[in-house]
């Protein structure tokens, strides 16, 4: 090859689709890897990097993370481990977070389901006074924000360590009692894994079961879901649409879709 073919063939490398290229194929190769790992293989600035990765993630070639990047195949669709989910679009949860606040009012009962989006909203609910917060998301207790007043309760059942939820009843046993009560919420926080003109779904039926037992035992539902979750149906269904009150999501969702919600007199709330 001539020094003017070498040189060519370096820019080439060097382009956006080619580098990108590259650099798909090398975070599928490693699972998971740190930006700065990835400017200083590419030779280009941290700030490029990070723009190759949020296209790489919008184009579903990998998943953008705080930080970095995962491939597909390290955290395939369903039940990603809640770690590596706690650093995925964390601005767009954040931004639901907020706008879902705003529902909350205060001496009112919440229902929250499992999720990333859910604990947000809590760290977002340290001005509401006298709630009463319901969840079968184990790590709520810990998210809780310092000196917030509130009473907390967990649901029972079997626990998913892989989610750190419990799956089952939407009731409590009590002691004096042969029977379990039921309980209602003013409102009912349900994080979802797709939303589609068919409804709402998630991976698991068993959380699928609870997900839609809390939304019978409230009186208004939000569901939260960042855009990434305007997809097709995964696994097992929750719901359709109609049964929510409100969408709360960082982007208006597809046309078909937010046809199907309008039809179905479900309030969009994006920032």
């Amino acid at each position: 090859m001539s020094r003017a073919d070498s040189a060519s063939s370096d820019r080439s490398r060097h382009l956006p689709a080619h580098r990108r290229g590259a650099l798909a194929d090398f975070v599928a190769e490693r699972g998971q890897v740190a930006v700065a790992e990835l400017a200083e293989r590419f030779h280009v600035s941290i700030d490029t990097i990070r723009r190759d990765l949020d296209q790489l993630d919008t184009d579903g070639l990998v998943i953008r993370t705080h930080g970095g990047a995962v491939s597909k195949s390290a955290a395939p669709v369903g039940d990603r481990k809640l770690d590596l989910r706690l650093h995925m679009h964390i601005e767009e949860k954040e931004t639901i977070a907020a706008l879902t606040a705003r529902l909350v009012q205060d001496d009112s009962v919440i229902m929250l389901n499992g999720g990333t989006t859910t604990l947000a909203v809590v760290r977002h609910l340290r001005e509401r006074r006298g709630l009463t917060i319901a969840t079968n998301n184990l790590r709520i207790p810990a998210e809780l924000p310092a000196g917030m007043q509130c009473e907390l309760y967990v649901f029972g059942g079997h626990v998913r360590t892989v989610a750190q939820t419990t799956t089952g009843s939407v009731s409590f046993g009590v002691t004096n009692r042969p029977d379990e009560i039921a309980v209602r919420a003013d409102l009912a926080i349900i994080g979802v894994g797709a939303v589609a003109s068919t409804g709402f779904s998630t991976s698991n039926v068993g959380d699928a079961a609870m997900m839609a037992e809390m939304m019978d035992h409230a009186e208004r539902v939000a569901v939260v879901a960042d855009s990434s979750k305007f997809a097709r149906p995964l696994f097992a269904q929750i719901a359709a649409l109609d049964r929510a009150t409100y969408l709360i999501t960082d982007a208006a969702p597809p046309p078909p879709i937010a046809a199907q919600l309008k039809e179905c007199g479900v309030s969009v709330i994006t920032p």
